[in-house]
């Protein structure tokens, strides 16, 4: 008890922040500096585009950058990780918008806070790592196209209707836009998009996501264009509240708030891992990883922000940038928060079109079409999750889509498990034996040897091939090779045992292991063996005793 407790109190010091953070960042801060200015001009742009793309505003996502950036590189689990407002969340989002309004965002952001601790307490994040690439893959390109598809109506230099599915919303904006077009929005979208995009091919150094919307601003507002821009922006951050909060609403969220809490566990833990393989030396702690995003997500929605979780992009620019220590997502916020309370009002300018152009190219840039395209001449069942995935996350929801995902994956991998797994006769082990005592145990013995899992997905098949023995005197079931044993597999077991005993064929079993034996007990599974002797260790004493119940071969 004593050393469990001690576990336990170890385990909870370790998702607090440690001495090694603060003498990490003092090692090289000016790289770390350095590294956070760089972050943050690149995650400028992306915090007011998902801040709109959310449905609460530019404002909404600016918060969360500054706020959730700062907590989450304080108590998360990694030197290296930066955190914010992603495309990912602005899709589960845009629904709890539409049906709850923004008090219901901040409400569903709190209890992802407490989900995200929960899991963080229970151990969970380890496992993470066991789901299947084809299902991560298949959500990200699914999310990708969601992004695009919301974007549409920014993209046209149109005011989104209020249709709650992606793709209606998308049609819709099409259908308005081929009544009266307008290329200046989508030529400043493409334009944006592209330079983007070149830049990270060419210049990827450079900040150019920044400088084209600095551009794009500049010419719209002397131009003097009509086009949507983000509006007015505060001078400093929102004063925090809790009139938000509705307890009766808390049962409606709660299937948002799953939604949200595994979506940021899965991008942060993903981000983290792509951030050690990029590093050198760098190993994120799970657990603490979601802690602090537990934490991050539980403080900003107080202050009007949105849910964060930990932004593959931005870590990667971090991590090239030369960052060694939390002290280069803490600066990257405060440089944010710089922003805020010094060019609020000129950001305000920003046409809406431009953001559209941002987040295309992010979407472009989520989607690892070479990772798909191997993914999908893998397997026919990996191709099967990676399209189901993407297919549902498109047309139904992110909610749905992880569930159907999950489902699926877990059908195909219990399909092959069943098929891994097989029951076949094998020859005895007769070489002390005379000439005509290995033919007298050839006519009448015949030994089964189990491979694999004994479980529900391979029962069935194995109760049809082994009940069709017969024309022998004593049947030898060989477990040593068992490596799994449920209850349908020990009942199975049972009902073959009682069939061929039916037969008047007498059975025999060997090489059953402890933990499998303890199973067999439990569900009742042929007690009478035990009682005659007929269970053993290893298959030669099984042979043995067999032979005892033959009669003595014809001497010659």
């Amino acid at each position: 008890m004593k050393t469990r407790a001690r576990h336990g109190l170890a385990f909870a010091r370790g998702l607090l922040p440690q001495r090694a953070d603060f003498a990490l960042m003092r090692r090289s801060p000016g790289r770390d500096l350095l590294a956070g200015l760089t972050v943050a001009i690149v995650a400028l742009p992306l915090a007011l585009a998902f801040g709109v793309a959310s449905g609460l505003g530019a404002t909404a996502g600016l918060t969360t950058a500054i706020i959730a950036g700062i907590l989450a590189a304080v108590f998360g689990g990694s030197n290296i990780q930066v955190s914010g407002p992603t495309g990912a969340m602005t899709v589960v989002l845009v629904p709890v918008v539409h049906e709850f309004g923004v008090s219901g965002v901040l409400e569903v952001t709190v209890m992802a806070g407490v989900l995200l601790l929960v899991l963080a307490v229970s151990g969970i994040g380890r496992y993470v790592r066991y789901l299947p690439a084809s299902l991560v893959e298949g959500f990200t390109a699914g999310i990708a196209v969601v992004i695009a598809l919301q974007q549409v109506p920014n993209m046209l230099g149109l005011q989104p209707g209020d249709q709650e599915k992606v793709w209606a919303l998308a049609w819709d904006a099409v259908v308005r836009f081929a009544q009266a077009p307008d290329p200046v929005a989508p030529l400043i979208t493409l334009g944006v998009a592209g330079v983007i995009l070149a830049g990270a091919r060419w210049r990827p150094s450079l900040p150019l996501s920044l400088l084209a919307v600095v551009i794009v601003t500049m010419i719209a507002a002397w131009g003097s264009s009509d086009l949507p821009v983000i509006g007015a922006l505060p001078s400093g951050l929102p004063a925090p509240a809790t009139g938000f909060f509705d307890p009766a609403m808390l049962a409606a969220l709660l299937p948002s708030a799953l939604a949200i809490a595994a979506l940021a566990a899965l991008e942060s833990l993903l981000s983290a891992t792509v951030a050690d393989g990029m590093s050198v030396g760098e190993r994120h702690n799970p657990d603490r990883e979601l802690f602090g995003q537990g934490i991050a997500n539980l403080v900003v929605p107080f202050f009007g922000g949105v849910p964060a979780t930990a932004a593959i992009a931005r870590t990667a620019v971090n991590v090239r940038s030369g960052a060694r220590s939390r002290l280069a997502a803490i600066s990257h916020s405060l440089v944010l928060l710089v922003v805020v309370l010094v060019a609020g009002s000129l950001v305000g300018f920003v046409p809406l079109a431009a953001l559209a152009g941002v987040l295309l190219a992010t979407t472009i840039q989520m989607v690892q079409f070479g990772s798909i395209r191997a993914i999908m001449r893998a397997t026919r069942g990996d191709a099967v999750v990676l399209a189901v995935t993407f297919g549902v996350t498109v047309a139904i929801d992110l909610v749905t889509a992880v569930v159907v995902g999950l489902a699926s994956a877990a059908l195909l991998a219990l399909r092959e498990v069943a098929r891994s797994a097989r029951v076949e006769q094998v020859p005895l082990d007769t070489a002390d034996h005379s000439a005509e005592e290995r033919e007298l145990l050839a006519e009448h013995i015949v030994a089964y040897r189990f491979d694999g899992p004994l479980f529900f997905g391979a029962a069935h098949r194995f109760l049809l091939e082994l009940t069709e023995v017969s024309a022998v005197s004593i049947v030898i079931l060989r477990m040593s090779r068992v490596t799994t044993l449920d209850a349908t597999g020990g009942l199975m077991l049972d009902d073959v045992i009682t069939r061929l005993e039916a037969k008047g064929i007498v059975v025999l079993v060997s090489g059953v292991t402890d933990r499998h034996r303890a199973v067999l007990r439990r569900l009742g599974v042929a007690p009478h063996l035990r009682e005659l002797g007929r269970v053993f260790a290893a298959t030669p004493d099984a042979i043995a005793y067999a032979r005892t119940l033959l009669p003595a071969p014809r001497k010659p």
